[in-house]
């Protein structure tokens, strides 16, 4: 076929487009106006700050006067001595007889926070949804009536509830600490605001996914406060607000939602604290205040709740949930010297865990409820020898199972509360399970606020209430 003079024009034409087009391909770079996205160009702040503007203790409403002849105190997470255990001298009930005699009940924002008891006043950290704001609400232990509430406005998504945490309080000082770390400082009497820290903007603190579930320590008038980013533990004059000491944070280790825990080896005070990124132990006294003595990241999973269990003996108890199971350590003193070794570490289905609440210890026996990846024996409240945490002594059986509920011993009586609101009593016994009562109060969910005794008076909560029973024998 012979092409006329046209024709051979297009088709030159047509080559010479393509080839063009070819050859402008191979030469594009699509990627020439998109740079590396580093760390600080974009000038946006640190993902730890807050842009938000907390005026800590701005707002305060007064409701009522009371006076009470009660002289009962629960002072922390955990009682006074951080064990669980109420030393009050009142004979409580065996049985519900024909029911809890419920003093009263009140309406709560969203979530696990659980009060403080001294002289008859209940406290308690709340988030009051429909100002959005921190709310310590301070309460009449016999009437359940709203004495008063210290509040500051600051914004909370719901997250598996939102106040979690235990305030601290003496007979001048009461220390709380919101979801969003931020920490109050207020008179413990009359609510007047003392100061305030934002552990985030002042610390570069990372809140933990479910927000602050860390409970402060008031020891000698010193705040005790973990937390992580620029210093590992601080200790605050609850007088003045001033940070007096601050431990050194090398390895980065995070805010946990573990409570610092105290612990006494060979006469030497010191603050244990399992943050994300290991265990520590930090000098609680002395020219050396504030100083790491030891540490180890033997145990480090990404999630940590319960707080570490501290044996007169120098050893360690720590557990996780999520699969990460537990270790006992122990510490060792040699003069100014400490050392640190791991004992035991296994996984849930292999001896004693907890995903969400504290071991307690009594009568040289550990006790906690089994979490859901323990096998067989899930959700079983059982006891252990501390010297061998992987042998199971006794259970709950199959037929008393419970869930991430507290528990607490009180009047040689373990209270048990289970997620759905049902309250199981059982005699404190190292021999066996000994069920003597059970039965259901809340009607909500997710009842996983710690218990706390005082004054015969037992205050528990489920997600949406606060609940006060009197369990008095009498």
């Amino acid at each position: 076929m012979v092409l006329k003079g046209k024709e051979r024009v297009i088709i030159i034409l047509a080559a010479f487009l393509a080839v063009t087009l070819f050859i402008y391909w191979l030469a594009y770079n699509p990627v020439k106006d998109m740079h590396a996205s580093i760390p600080g160009m974009d000038n946006r702040p640190e993902q730890s700050a807050s842009t938000e503007r907390v005026l800590i203790g701005e707002g305060f409403d007064f409701y009522a006067e009371q006076t009470s002849k009660l002289t009962g105190k629960w002072t922390q997470f955990r009682g006074a001595k951080s064990d669980n255990i109420s030393t009050d001298n009142i004979s409580l009930i065996n049985s519900w007889g024909t029911g809890p005699k419920i003093n009263w009940q009140i309406e709560m924002g969203e979530g696990h926070a659980a009060p403080v008891v001294y002289n008859g006043k209940v406290y308690v950290l709340d988030y009051d949804e429909v100002k959005k704001a921190d709310a310590l609400r301070c309460f009449s232990l016999e009437t359940g009536e709203e004495l008063w509430r210290r509040w500051y406005r600051v914004h909370i998504k719901r997250n598996h509830g939102m106040s979690r945490t235990v305030p601290a309080i003496n007979d001048k000082y009461l220390v709380t600490i919101g979801p969003r770390c931020h920490v109050m400082c207020t008179d413990s009497n009359t609510g007047d605001f003392l100061w305030g820290l934002d552990l985030v903007k002042e610390y570069m603190s990372e809140i933990p996914f479910w927000y602050t579930g860390q409970c402060p320590i008031i020891e000698n008038n010193v705040a005790i406060l973990a937390p992580g980013g620029k210093s590992l533990l601080i200790g605050v004059d609850c007088v003045t607000g001033k940070v007096l000491w601050e431990t050194p944070n090398p390895d980065h280790w995070q805010m946990s939602h573990s409570s610092v825990m105290p612990m006494n080896l060979n006469g030497k005070k010191m603050w244990v604290y399992a943050a994300i990124g290991g265990i520590v132990g930090v000098s609680a006294e002395g020219d050396d205040v504030g100083t790491i003595l030891w540490k180890t990241k033997e145990f480090s999973p990404s999630v940590v709740a319960p707080s570490p269990v501290v044996f007169e003996n120098g050893k360690i108890f720590m557990t996780s949930g999520y699969g990460a199971g537990s270790i006992l350590l122990q510490v060792k003193r040699d003069g100014a010297t400490y050392s640190i070794s791991t004992l035991q570490k296994f996984k849930p289905k292999d001896g004693l865990a907890s995903e969400q609440q504290t071991p307690l210890v009594y009568k040289d026996r550990m006790f906690a409820i089994l979490p859901k990846d323990a096998g067989g024996m899930r959700n079983r409240f059982v006891c252990v020898d501390p010297n061998d945490c992987t042998k199971i002594l006794w259970t709950s059986g199959t037929n008393d199972r419970f869930g991430l509920g507290p528990y607490l011993i009180a009047d040689g009586k373990f209270f048990i509360l289970k997620d759905d609101g049902t309250l199981s009593i059982a005699r404190a016994s190292t021999e066996k399970f000994e069920l003597l009562d059970k039965t259901k109060i809340l009607d909500g969910h997710d009842a996983w606020g710690p218990l706390v005794v005082a004054d015969g008076r037992l205050l528990m909560r489920d997600a949406k209430h606060l609940l006060c029973i009197d369990i008095r024998a009498n």
